[in-house]
Order: structure tokens, then C-alpha cells, then sequence
């Protein structure tokens, strides 16, 4: 590594461990004085505080990541720039790719990391983080005083490999609406598909209400013509505990175990919600490489900056600039998950953006 590389990485990663050990005390001090009275409340002790922030870190880590690496890339360079040593390298025949090629291939390997982290380690911290809010939570309260809330978008994996789709589940009166239920084979062809409008939990068993029942052949065609029953006791192991313990929550799951869910839950016809597990499937792969794209959003506005607060300039433009970004990646979103844009489109759409705007706005640097 050439000493101009050295030079550079050094700055780079100075500022980018400081602002991530910086933000993720911050949240640790803010969140902690924010639930004190609960903590206090609850009386929760030193241990299980020091498991709940610790599983937090990764999930802090995936969302600072890319701010961290804006700031240092902004301050690095803008300190450079105020010092007039862009200048000297760029008379010296160095290209803008040759001085920042150092930060980008920090940002492109911190992007791999945050890849890794948000797909193998961010999803069990999420369900451990779940389960000790459960303890702190239950700590103070017994099962019977706490409220349970309505559940929408409710799916199971059931015994007898069935699949269970509710759009409402209801704890408080073991009550489902909008049920849909497919069995299969071992090799996942779909052999049975149960439809229904409400389903009761009554003496034991399940009581479907308006329920239509396919039988589907070995080709996945529907055999004879389908079963329709006002009322109909249904044969199904699974009770409202069940439904409450084993459900599906895809920010739980990594990317494999969500693109195997999207595809059992795609012959449910569910739309919608297929819909927005596509964006979030996607998104999955899209996200972890802001951090490489912001930096080279950075990299433009950080050899522009003139003034002598080069620390304060770098903040105030990060600011602006990663508002304007994950602004853009929020309606992007919001669209593809409303139906409007494809779910590639709108996992990609923000960074496709950033990524030409920094591709044009480094190429008509002076």
C-alpha cells in the first residue's frame, strides 16, 4: 500500500470506528434514560440490560453504517481539500479515482460486512431481543394482564406440512378472519386448499364459517368441483397459543428463509402481502451497499467544501445529504410496497440514483 493509501485509510477508518463507537453509546445512554422509569418499574436487572443492548449492536451497527461512513469520508477529504493537498496530488497527475479509490474500497468491503451481519446475524438478535422484552415485560405483568393485541398478516407452518394465511387474528376471543390454509406432499406440490371468511375457536376445535375446500391433483389442477360449507368443523391440531408462538415474522428470517416463505405463501394469492415481502426480500440485497454509494455521493461534496470549519461543514453536508438519501429510499419503498413500482425497482431505485448523481457529479469536478 502506497503512503498517499495509508494516509487516507488511516483518516477513514479513524473517523468511521469513532462515529460508530459515538453513535452506538449515544443510543445506549438515550434509549436507557428514555426507559428508565420502566426499567425501574420492572425492576430489570444489570444482566439482563447488558444481553438486551448487546443483541441491539448488530441491528445499530447495520443502520449507522452507512452515516458513519459518509462523515468520514466527508471529513477526511474535506480536510485534504481545505489543506490544498488535492490540489498537490491532482498536479501530480493523480486522477479523483486514484485519491478516493481507498475509500471506496473501504465502503465496498464495510457493505459485504453489513451484508453478513444483516443476513446472519441481525435476524436471531431480533427474535432474542423479542424474547427478553417478553421477560422484562412479563417481569411486571402475568399472562393474564397482558393485553393481546389484534395480529394482521398472520402465517404458520403447521403440522402435516400445512401452511396457515390469516389476515386477522383476534387472541382476545380466538377469533381468525380471511383464512386461507394449503396442504402438500412432501415434495411441496399443493394437494388441499381450504378458504374461509371467520374461524372460531370453540370446545376444542376450529369452527370455519363460509368455507370452501380444492383438492388439487398431482399436476397442481383442481380435481372435481369445490367444497362449500356454511359452518365446518375443521381437523386441525394447531390452537390460538399455537398461532401466537410459531408465527412468522420476516425480519426474523434471513434472506433463504424469506424467499422460501415468499414462495410457500405465493400459493395462498395473498397479493399484497407477497407484494411487500418481495420489496423487503430485495431490499435485503440493496441496502447493505449505501454504504458504498453514499461514499461516493460524499466524495463530491467533500471536494467542494471550502470553508475552514471543514468538521462542521462535513456534519451539516452528511446531514443533508443522508437525509435527502434515505428520504428517496423511503418513498421508493412506499411505492413498491403501494403496487406502483415493481419490487426490484423499488428496492434499487434510490441507489440507482445516488449512484449516478455521484457518477456525474465526480466526473464535472474541476
Amino acid at each position: 500500500m502506497r503512503i498517499l493509501d495509508r494516509y487516507i485509510a488511516k483518516s477513514v477508518l479513524t473517523i468511521f470506528f469513532s462515529c460508530i463507537f459515538l453513535f452506538l453509546f449515544l443510543y445506549i445512554v438515550i434509549d436507557m434514560l428514555s426507559h428508565l422509569e420502566e426499567i425501574l418499574k420492572h425492576r430489570v436487572d444489570f444482566l439482563t440490560l447488558m444481553q438486551y443492548y448487546l443483541a441491539n449492536l448488530p441491528l445499530m451497527f447495520v443502520q449507522i453504517a452507512p452515516f458513519a461512513c459518509l462523515l468520514s469520508t466527508l471529513y477526511t477529504f474535506g480536510r485534504l481539500n481545505h489543506n490544498n493537498e488535492i490540489i498537490a496530488m491532482r498536479a501530480s497527475g493523480l486522477s479523483i479515482f486514484w485519491i478516493t479509490k481507498t475509500a471506496i474500497v473501504f465502503g465496498f468491503i464495510i457493505s459485504l460486512g453489513v451484508f453478513l451481519v444483516n443476513d446472519r446475524i441481525v435476524p436471531d438478535a431480533t427474535a432474542f431481543i423479542q424474547k427478553i422484552k417478553a421477560r422484562m415485560e412479563g417481569s411486571a405483568k402475568t399472562g393474564r394482564d397482558r393485553k393481546l393485541d389484534p395480529i394482521d398478516n398472520l402465517s404458520i407452518y403447521g403440522l402435516k406440512n400445512r401452511l396457515f394465511f390469516v389476515n386477522k387474528f383476534i387472541p382476545e376471543t380466538n377469533t381468525m378472519e380471511g383464512i386461507i390454509v394449503l396442504e402438500h406432499d412432501q415434495q411441496q406440490n399443493i394437494t388441499r386448499k381450504i378458504v374461509a371468511n371467520k374461524g372460531v375457536y370453540e370446545k376444542n376445535a376450529w369452527k370455519f364459517y363460509q368455507c370452501i375446500t380444492y383438492n388439487f391433483d398431482a399436476n397442481g389442477q383442481i380435481m372435481q368441483e369445490p367444497n362449500y360449507n356454511e359452518e365446518e368443523i375443521m381437523i386441525i391440531p394447531e390452537t390460538p397459543q399455537d398461532f401466537l408462538s410459531q408465527r412468522q415474522r420476516p425480519e426474523q428470517m434471513n434472506i433463504a428463509q424469506l424467499d422460501e416463505y415468499i414462495w410457500k405463501l405465493s400459493l395462498s394469492r395473498a397479493t399484497t402481502v407477497i407484494r411487500n415481502l418481495k420489496v423487503e426480500l430485495y431490499q435485503r440485497f440493496t441496502w447493505p451497499f449505501s454504504s458504498l454509494i453514499i461514499i461516493l455521493l460524499g466524495i463530491p461534496f467533500a471536494l467542494i467544501m471550502h470553508r475552514r470549519a471543514t468538521g462542521l461543514s462535513s456534519i451539516g453536508v452528511s446531514i443533508m445529504v443522508g437525509f435527502l438519501y434515505y428520504i428517496l429510499d423511503a418513498v421508493s419503498i412506499a411505492v413498491g410496497k403501494g403496487g406502483l413500482l415493481n419490487p426490484v425497482l423499488a428496492a434499487s431505485l434510490s441507489h440507482i440514483v445516488a449512484f449516478f448523481s455521484a457518477i456525474y457529479l465526480i466526473n464535472n469536478l474541476p
